[in-house]
C-alpha cells in the first residue's frame, strides 16, 4: 500500500513501526469530503495488518474544515498543519 512519507524517530522505535505519514491538499471543502473515506479506509487496512499501535497522521496544506476533522478524529487519525510542521516534534521527529 503506498504511502506518502515513512519517518523514522530520531530514537527509534524498535516495538513499532515508524510513523507513517500521508500529504494531503485541499482547496476547498468539496474535496475534502470526497475524498474523506480513502484515508480511513487506508489507515484501517494498515491497522489490521500491522496492529492499532500503528501511528499513521495526516499532513494537511490548504483547506480542511471541521467537518472532515471531526470525521479524522473520530477514526484515531491525528494530523498536523503545514504551517505548524514544529507539531511533528511531538511525534518525536
Amino acid at each position: 500500500m503506498p504511502i506518502d512519507v515513512v519517518i523514522q524517530p530520531a530514537r527509534p522505535r524498535t516495538e513499532r513501526l515508524p510513523v507513517l505519514l500521508e500529504a494531503k491538499s485541499a482547496g476547498d471543502v468539496a474535496n475534502t469530503n470526497k475524498r474523506r473515506k480513502e484515508e480511513v479506509t487506508k489507515v484501517h487496512q494498515l491497522r489490521a495488518t500491522y496492529g492499532p499501535n500503528l501511528t499513521f497522521v495526516l499532513f494537511l496544506c490548504g483547506y480542511f474544515g471541521s467537518d472532515y476533522l471531526g470525521y479524522m478524529a473520530a477514526e484515531g487519525i491525528d494530523w498536523v498543519w503545514e504551517h505548524r510542521i514544529d507539531d511533528l516534534k511531538l511525534l518525536g521527529l
